[in-house]
């Protein structure tokens, strides 16, 4: 009977305490990694680090010099040699650790073998990066960081970029529009494009950048954000109209790079080679953003005066994409499918968005016209994304990388209070002033002076 009593009194706490370590990992991975799973996976990798590069095959024979030193000095057997380490550095979110490669190695090898790693030290996942040549960086993520997203606190926000949502290595993606100017967004209806995009407009919503939209679902996804807009179209009529006068905005602005770099009047704005960029700041015209959400909606017809619209909205988007970058404008196109059934121009106006991001699709066909012709291997990881992480998508670029991201959630609700707060930074464009949203006066009710409380007096 003592024996049990004993065992109840020892027994209760550290079942308490391994239950309140289960909670703890499910409900807050980050607190568990940081007490608990950091140092257990610390552990195992420096007690177990030559044997596993061994059993990987990331070790070379010995040179002959540490041979014969070996020999000279001991004798132990004369193993093969892993990769020299550097010292582990611990994240909120898991390890970080460089390897110089021994001769005869290269980073594919290691980032092979990147499984294996991953369940020898008990890890979520182990990515490589390569910082120079000989050297690599393990960045282990001891959970999954997409699962509940939490934005790094220290990101590389700048003019025209915008980080936007956090990658499966636990580093934020930044849009960065210098980089990458035109981007492709598809995804299905509750796929997670609207918390996208929201995040895209109010983190350039402070910034002196000239956004413009053309949503043609009548404008519910972007008429929130008018306070911030210089231009919106809300139909196909309205924006068969704002197209033509962004393209003068980029033939004006190309007039404006010739005169100042002395380039003849006649030169074919193809031939320019330059952009705003190199011009003076007090000349520089101010950068502009173009959302078309609903792409699809362009280009749909019912009767032959509409198809001669839309041959010339797309035209008018094939230019903007083409040219547009060096006038400081440029495309964020989104839409649920976009690919040749669309009509004439939709595959040229797909090749010249650089950007991809796929979020869930209804079939492997627009998965595969989003990322099919950058990263087919990317495909098959968009067609994965499960309906119960609104938000995940796949991104790319035509280098062929991709990396899966998931959008942390913000209200619409806030998104337009941001918009509110930066109404007063939208730029003086007079070309799209007859396009600029009327903003909604918000009412203040006046509180009853009979109800306000009185003071107490003797």
């Amino acid at each position: 009977m003592t024996d049990l009593t004993t065992l109840l009194e020892v027994g209760g706490p550290l079942a308490a305490l391994g239950g309140g370590a289960a909670y703890t990992r499910a409900k807050y991975p980050a607190v568990y990694w940081s007490a608990v799973g950091g140092p257990i996976s610390t552990a195992r990798l420096l007690s177990s680090y030559s044997s596993v590069m061994e059993a990987c095959g990331l070790t070379v024979a010995p040179s002959r010099l540490r041979v014969l030193a070996v020999k000279a000095t001991t004798r132990r057997e004369v193993r093969p040699v892993p990769p020299r380490r550097g010292i582990i550095r611990p994240t909120s979110t898991g390890l970080r650790i460089r390897l110089r490669l021994a001769p005869g190695q290269e980073p594919a090898d290691v980032a092979a073998s990147a499984e294996r790693l991953r369940h020898a030290w008990g890890v979520h996942a182990v990515y490589v990066t390569t910082i120079k040549p000989g050297v690599v960086e393990l960045r282990l993520v001891g959970y999954d960081v997409l699962r509940r997203v939490r934005m790094p606190r220290k990101t590389d926000a700048g003019f025209l970029k915008v980080p936007v949502a956090l990658r499966e290595d636990a580093t934020p993606f930044v849009r960065d529009y210098r980089t990458v100017p035109h981007q492709l967004t598809l995804g299905a209806t509750l796929a997670g494009k609207s918390m996208y995009l929201r995040h895209l407009i109010t983190g350039l919503a402070p910034q002196a950048v000239a956004l413009v939209g053309i949503d043609c679902k009548r404008g519910v996804e972007l008429a929130p954000f008018a306070a911030r807009l210089s231009a919106l179209a809300t139909d196909p009529d309205e924006a068969a109209e704002l197209l033509p006068v962004l393209v003068k905005e980029m033939e004006d602005r190309y007039d404006l790079i010739k005169a100042r770099q002395g380039i003849a009047p006649d030169t074919p704005d193809e031939e320019i080679t330059s952009d705003i960029w190199g011009l003076p700041e007090s000349e520089r015209p101010t950068p502009v953003v173009l959302f078309v959400d609903e792409v699809a909606e362009l280009f749909l017809t019912a009767t032959r005066k509409d198809e001669e619209r839309r041959d010339e909205m797309v035209t008018q988007l094939i230019r903007l994409a083409q040219l547009g970058r060096a006038a400081g404008i440029y495309l964020e196109v989104c839409g649920q499918r976009f690919g040749a059934e669309l009509g004439k121009g939709a595959t040229m106006l797909r090749a010249q968005l650089t950007g991809r991001v796929c979020h869930r699709v209804n079939d492997e066909a627009s998965a595969k016209m989003a990322l099919g012709d950058i990263a087919p291997e990317a495909v098959s990881a968009a067609c994965a994304i499960a309906p119960e992480l609104p938000g995940l998508a796949v991104a790319g670029d035509t280098s062929g990388g991709w990396s899966r991201i998931r959008s942390p959630y913000l209200s619409l609700g806030d998104a337009a209070e941001i918009c509110r707060e930066s109404a007063h930074l939208v730029p003086d464009l007079p070309a799209l002033k007859p396009f600029q949203p009327d903003v909604p006066v918000r009412l203040v009710e006046t509180p009853d002076p009979a109800a306000l409380p009185h003071p107490v007096t003797d």
